[in-house]
C-alpha cells in the first residue's frame, strides 16, 4: 500500500505550520518546526505573490498531508463527496475523518495518524470484534473499534492504559478508556473535524475548475 515514507518534519516546514504529524513531540522543544520554521530549500531571492490557484493548491496538499493520503485516494475522496447528497465540503470532511487510523487517532489509541496506520496494518485493531488491518476502512454509526485478543496482549495495550486518561476524543466517538474501546456514535461534523487545518470549500474548488 502506497504511502509518504519521507522526513514528515519537512512537511511542517513547507506549509509553514504545524500539522502535528509526530504526535506527542511535536508538543515538546525537540519539534524540528520550533528549530527551523523556515521552507526547505534554498531562499528565493524575491517574495512571488501566490495566485488564487497556488492558494488553493496548498489548502489540497495541506488536508491530504495531514491526513497521510496521496494524491490518487485524495480525488477519489472529492468525487465520492461531490456524488453524495449534501454539501460536498462537510462530506469530505466525513469521509476524511471517518476512516479507521484517524478513529484510532481522534480516540487517543495512538500519538500521531502514522503510528494509527502502523498498529491497525500490524493486526492488532477490531472492528465490532473482528480484526480489521486496512487503515482507510471507512466506519458508520454504531462501529465498535478496539483490540484484538493479540493486541490486549501486547506491550502497546499496557502502554494506552496508561495514557488514555489523558486524552479526550471528539463527541461524535464515545471512548470507554476501562475496555479501551471506543464507539462511532454519529456522524462527525464540519465543526468537530480539524478544519482549522484547511478550507475544505476551497479544495472543492480546487478540484471543480
Amino acid at each position: 500500500m502506497a504511502r509518504y515514507t519521507g522526513p514528515v518534519c519537512r512537511l511542517c516546514r513547507r506549509h509553514g505550520e504545524k500539522l502535528f504529524l509526530k504526535g506527542e513531540r511535536c508538543y515538546t522543544p525537540k519539534c524540528s518546526f520550533e528549530r527551523r520554521p523556515s521552507p526547505p530549500g534554498p531562499r528565493p531571492a524575491r517574495r512571488r505573490k501566490v495566485s488564487d490557484r497556488g492558494l488553493q493548491l496548498r489548502e489540497k496538499q495541506r488536508a491530504r498531508v495531514t491526513y497521510g493520503v496521496l494524491e490518487k485516494q485524495f480525488v477519489r475522496y472529492y468525487k465520492e463527496a461531490i456524488r453524495r447528497p449534501g454539501v460536498s465540503g462537510e462530506n469530505l470532511v466525513r469521509l476524511l475523518e471517518t476512516r479507521l487510523d484517524n478513529v484510532v487517532y481522534r480516540a487517543g489509541l495512538a500519538d500521531s495518524r502514522s503510528q494509527a496506520r502502523q498498529i491497525v496494518r500490524h493486526g492488532i485493531v477490531s472492528v465490532n470484534g473482528r480484526k480489521l488491518d486496512i487503515p482507510s476502512a471507512h466506519l458508520k454509526e454504531g462501529d465498535v473499534v478496539g483490540f484484538t485478543g493479540r493486541g490486549q496482549r501486547s506491550e502497546y495495550y499496557k502502554i494506552v492504559q496508561e495514557t488514555i486518561r489523558s486524552k479526550s476524543a471528539p463527541s461524535w466517538l464515545a471512548l470507554d478508556p476501562a475496555n479501551l474501546t471506543v464507539r462511532v456514535s454519529g456522524p462527525p461534523t464540519v465543526a468537530q473535524g480539524e478544519t482549522h487545518l484547511f478550507n475544505e470549500n476551497v479544495i472543492i474548488e480546487y478540484y471543480s475548475r
